[in-house]
């Protein structure tokens, strides 16, 4: 089966790295395509071999024996053994695209880019794996995707070691250590390590060839994007549309990225390791923020009280604890909560959900940090050490609170009067001080108290408990 340049394959199935497709024409894969381009001659290129022979090219005898190419592209310089192929890529240096898809007009340089194309609308998929199933619209897809069923990895980088199941992603890989840039600017001089990156930066100089747009714009919210795939799966959140389902446990994702990280925790997979501490991660980017814990890198600070955070998105979170910001509400009690994962949390109490048990006490919890913590209760683990003294905790919160024991640090002020706390609890309990709040009410007396604990020692006086009895020496 013939495999569609890779210039007008728009709506292929997903490139393993965009690179491959951007790739220079000198590079040692665009050159295996030419060589694979030469075995075969689209079925238009004679019905426009007028367009061939009035083209700029040179000719000179070709010698088979020394593999010579005979044929020269004038305007970019390109060799090519077949006067059928140098036609073809003289579509692309002058941009003509004589054949068009009859359904959406979207025109192609090759009658065979056409006829694949055309699978987009009927959707048929006939180079089908045979290990998983999945239907492919090109047998070259196909060929990629069995690397991953394999998980053949055949391409080492000698310098770190890592592998790759393409040649492409680890000719792209090489620049990291190289330092090599081919792709620059023009305009400003940047360069980049791939061509794809160099084509989304070109567009802020002369915007998008199609519209002369500089930004692919949403018509939903306005917001403005360098590519238009980044749009493409913005405008997702706005439909609700989730492609990316999971045969396992059925969950949807609104990108393919966030189903193949998904499942990793099914297989148990954990590639990212850190290798000070030997903590495994599931993403990559989980395992970078990981590290500045290690060197202590705080790179992201509130500017309303000089806060920091390893990473930006906690940043922004505890921002909205000074705006009073709280955009997600629960529809059935009317709650709100600075963050979607609380929110989440939430609704769990209105459907009983309690995803985690205890198979020690059959307790139940909601989420599986929580859960963690209760395990510790049986197992006695206390993995959280002081260095000063020696005390374990539980919980990692419940050491950073005890620190301040040793450090004498008390990070909550009270703005009214100055007065510093080591938690945030004790700060809200004393505000009502100033604000005469008074939220425990006695349901005998109807009198009120600033704290829980102040109220349940005023019920007794209604039991007629005695202190000399609820505290006396059993012996």
């Amino acid at each position: 089966m013939l495999t569609p340049t890779y210039e007008d394959s728009d709506h292929s199935e997903p490139e393993p790295d965009s690179d491959q497709q951007l790739l220079s024409h000198s590079s040692p894969v665009a050159e295996s395509q030419d060589r694979r381009g030469d075995q075969h001659v689209d079925s238009g290129s004679t019905s426009h071999s007028s367009n061939v022979d009035n083209s700029p090219m040179s000719q000179t005898d070709s010698d088979p024996t020394t593999g010579n190419k005979s044929l020269k592209c004038d305007t970019c310089g390109k060799g090519f053994r077949q006067n059928s192929n140098l036609g073809r890529h003289l579509r692309i240096c002058t941009g003509e695209k004589p054949y068009s898809c009859k359904i959406c007009r979207k025109r192609f340089t090759c009658n065979q880019n056409v006829l694949v194309h055309m699978r987009i609308h009927t959707g048929e998929k006939p180079c089908v794996c045979n290990i998983c199933g999945k239907g492919f619209r090109q047998n070259s897809n196909l060929g990629r995707h069995l690397r991953i069923c394999t998980g053949n990895k055949s391409f080492k980088c000698g310098t770190c070691g890592k592998e790759f199941i393409y040649k492409v992603n680890l000719i792209v890989h090489l620049r990291i250590h190289t330092g090599e840039k081919p792709y620059s600017c023009k305009t400003c001089g940047k360069s980049f390590t791939r061509s794809d990156v160099l084509s989304r930066h070109m567009r802020i100089h002369i915007g998008d060839p199609a519209t002369g747009n500089k930004f692919f714009k949403c018509d939903t919210c306005g917001k403005d994007f360098k590519c238009k795939s980044l749009l493409n799966r913005h405008l997702r959140s706005h439909t609700g549309e989730r492609p990316y389902s999971c045969e396992t446990c059925g969950k949807s994702f609104s990108h393919s990225s966030n189903l193949f990280e998904h499942l990793r925790i099914h297989r148990g997979e954990k590639p990212y390791s850190c290798e000070t501490c030997g903590k495994s991660f599931i993403r990559r980017g989980s395992l970078s923020v990981h590290m500045k814990i290690h060197i202590g890198e705080k790179p992201y600070s509130c500017k309303m009280c000089r806060k920091s955070f390893t990473r930006r998105d906690n940043m922004r979170t505890h921002m909205k604890i000074h705006t009073g910001e709280k955009p997600y509400f629960c529809k059935t009690c009317g709650k709100s909560f600075r963050r979607r994962g609380g929110l989440q949390l939430h609704m769990r109490i209105h459907t009983g959900e309690r995803l985690f048990v205890c198979n020690t006490c059959g307790k139940g919890f909601n989420h599986s940090s929580s859960f963690t913590v209760h395990i510790r209760s049986h197992t006695g683990e206390r993995p959280f050490v002081c260095n000063t003294c020696g005390k374990g905790f539980r919980q990692k919160s419940e050491l950073t609170i005890h620190l301040r024991v040793h450090t004498g640090e008390r990070p909550y002020i009270c703005h009214t009067c100055g007065k510093g706390f080591s938690v945030s609890s004790a700060l809200y309990t004393h505000l009502r001080i100033h604000t005469g709040e008074k939220p425990y009410s006695c349901s005998s007396c109807e009198k009120s108290f600033r704290r829980a604990s102040q109220l349940k020692t005023h019920k007794r006086i209604h039991t007629a408990f005695r202190r000399d009895i609820l505290y006396a020496c059993k012996t």
